[in-house]
């Protein structure tokens, strides 16, 4: 039986400051962007986050504004609203995802299942940064963070349509970051193994309920001994977009409590 330990959660000592920074977070109201947002807050950073709908409870240093991220129109409202809210923007994180898993395998998956994959969980976060990229060349400063996840190491048939359009986001960032590095902004990745969310545990139990893998099975080849929390990604953000970072750009952090390793 796998050893559980509690995520650690920092305390006030923990001497990451961003007074005066402004963030967008999507996907900012549940999960892992929620824990990110909240994280932000905590170390002075105003925040917008933004989803479809709104969930929380947010800190009193952020706000929410409703987005729908799978159009190119409303990634531009977002962006308008955002920047008129904030008065600029210093952060970028871009953490919307949606996905279903497809039983049947690669087959199972329809035309239109593996476009809204690549609009919300790639073309979002393209779009988003287009649209602020400007003001972040501008002030010659900014961080950009994008969420990829663990299942593009080893890509199930079931997940396949989410595993390339998130094996495409670091492609992308490595790109971005060899342009943006000279203009003063970092651009780097965070891939999130096994994490309690609320969308990946419905996955998980849609899985188990069919027999395809059981609801624990993420966990056993852990070598931390649990599964991540919303908290451990957190951290690995706030550390990114924080001047503890300055001379990091184009990298991908893994947060998978050492399964990589072992897989």
């Amino acid at each position: 039986m796998t050893q559980q330990t509690a995520a650690h959660v920092p305390d006030e000592h923990t001497r990451i400051d961003l007074s005066g920074k402004r963030a967008i977070v999507t996907g900012g109201t549940r999960g892992i962007g929620l824990a990110i947002v909240r994280r932000l807050a905590r170390a002075g950073a105003t925040v917008v986050a933004a989803a479809r709908k709104e969930a929380g409870p947010l800190p009193e240093a952020a706000t929410y504004i409703a987005a729908d991220l799978a159009t190119a129109g409303g990634v531009a409202d977002l962006a308008a609203r955002a920047l008129d809210r904030l008065g600029g923007v210093d952060i970028i994180v871009n953490n919307a995802a949606a996905t279903a898993p497809h039983l049947g395998g690669v087959l199972d998956i329809p035309d239109e299942d593996w476009l809204r994959n690549l609009e919300i969980n790639f073309m979002a976060g393209v779009r988003l940064n287009a649209a602020l990229l400007p003001h972040m060349y501008g002030q010659a400063s900014g961080a950009i963070v994008h969420l990829s996840s663990g299942v593009t190491q080893s890509p199930p048939p079931t997940m396949l349509h989410y595993a390339a359009s998130k094996a495409a986001v670091a492609t992308y960032a490595r790109g971005l970051a060899t342009e943006a590095g000279p203009r003063g902004v970092r651009v780097n990745v965070v891939t999130p193994g096994n994490t309690a969310t609320p969308g990946a545990d419905e996955i998980r139990e849609a899985l188990a309920a069919l027999g395809t893998a059981s609801a624990e099975a993420g966990t056993t080849f852990i070598p931390m001994g649990r599964i991540g929390q919303p908290e451990d990604v957190a951290e690995a953000v706030v550390f990114l977009v924080s001047e503890a970072a300055p001379w990091i750009t184009g990298s991908e952090l893994v947060v998978d409590g050492g399964q990589l390793n072992v897989a």
